[in-house]
């Protein structure tokens, strides 16, 4: 934290301790966009800290590819509200809702503020979870006539010819295709989270892991690139697992198609990356990265920011509930998940932060 954010015992908080306060990142910009304050959330959602940041160029820390964008932020003038950017901050790339406001009073100074798209907004999980509700009830009254259905057309099997046992037989598989369903989408409605507690991310990693291979008949290379210094992460080991399984074979099923079919998993320590999570009121730092990366062709671009949505799915006979669930088990671990495709490199890349286990107290 920098000086100028010092808090300040027995005194009313002034600005600029109501502005350290703050969740989101804040900058203040002169007229030649140098950078000339950083609020702690900005400290740790660039990963530089205020004394390295004053004196550099917006431009320089935050990476906007966009031209036109560009121009607008060098007219000290130009108010501007851009929701889902993508922004390079440092070595991270993420997608980010941006803000520059001018002030009137000292012509040319701006403030700046960045949050991450999705995150930090105080509806979004509650409208979320509304949206869930009402499908799972739905999924409920369904399940009773499901069952009755089965039941008839296993009495029909007993008494059937040879010939139309087939049909029974169709008739209670896909009941039972059903019921997978509704159970999925019951999961989804399902406000209460896991317990969590100090997980080893790689023996969840393998976990997952074996359980895809089991199940693969595919010739894929696999490869780990894990950091094996990182710490225990704060999470529900089997909703994690279960993450990591859809994550694993959603990348075997998408690269199938390519000539030499590869998927890597890699774990790694990053610093900066801060959630809000309006459900504790508080923010959490999000330090270790799981990817899950394969060279298959990607989702289809008109899908690639509505995937995690219920019933989206790039699949042609996918019901849209998967990844849907590993965002839900995701953000009950307080944590996040995030997709981005490496056109150039013929990459996809579902990047997993969660965060870090506590110490345990020694007596």
């Amino acid at each position: 934290m920098s000086e100028s954010f010092a808090p300040q015992s027995g005194t009313r908080p002034d600005a600029r301790d109501q502005i350290a306060g703050v969740s989101f990142a804040m900058l203040l910009v002169g007229p030649d966009l140098t950078i000339a304050e950083a609020n702690p959330a900005a400290e740790s959602m660039i990963g530089i800290s205020a004394r390295r940041l004053m004196g550099r160029s917006l431009l320089e820390i935050v990476n906007v590819e966009q031209q036109h964008l560009v121009d607008k932020l060098r007219k000290g003038e130009t108010q501007l509200i851009v929701r889902g950017l993508e922004l390079k901050l440092g070595e991270n790339r993420l997608r980010t809702n941006l803000t520059v406001s001018p002030m009137p009073v000292h012509p040319g100074w701006r403030v700046v503020t960045l949050s991450e798209k999705g995150q930090g907004e105080l509806l979004d999980d509650e409208e979320r979870r509304a949206n869930l509700r009402g499908p799972a009830v739905l999924a409920h009254e369904i399940k009773n006539p499901l069952a009755a259905i089965r039941g008839a057309a296993q009495l029909l099997g007993r008494k059937a010819k040879e010939g139309e046992l087939a049909w029974t037989r169709l008739i209670a598989d896909e009941v039972d295709r059903i019921a997978a369903l509704i159970d999925r989408m019951q999961r989804l409605g399902r406000e209460r989270a896991e317990p969590i507690g100090p997980v080893n991310l790689h023996t969840a990693i393998h976990r997952a892991y074996e359980t895809v291979q089991i199940a693969t008949d595919l010739s894929v290379t696999w490869r780990e690139e894990f950091d094996p210094s990182l710490p225990p992460v704060m999470a529900n080991e089997g909703a994690l697992v279960q993450v990591l399984v859809n994550l694993m074979a959603n990348a075997r099923d998408a690269c199938a198609s390519a000539t030499e079919p590869q998927i890597v998993i890699r774990t790694r320590f990053v610093s900066g990356l801060v959630m809000n999570v309006m459900r504790l009121g508080r923010s959490v730092k999000l330090p270790i990265e799981i990817t899950v990366s394969d060279n298959g062709p990607g989702v289809d671009a008109s899908l690639r920011d509505h995937i995690f949505e219920p019933f989206v799915s790039s699949k042609p006979n996918g019901q849209g509930l998967g990844l849907a669930l590993v965002q839900k088990l995701v953000r009950d671990m307080d944590g996040r998940i995030t997709h981005e495709r490496d056109e150039a490199g013929g990459w996809t890349h579902f990047r997993i932060h969660l965060p870090m286990a506590k110490p345990e107290k020694t007596a």
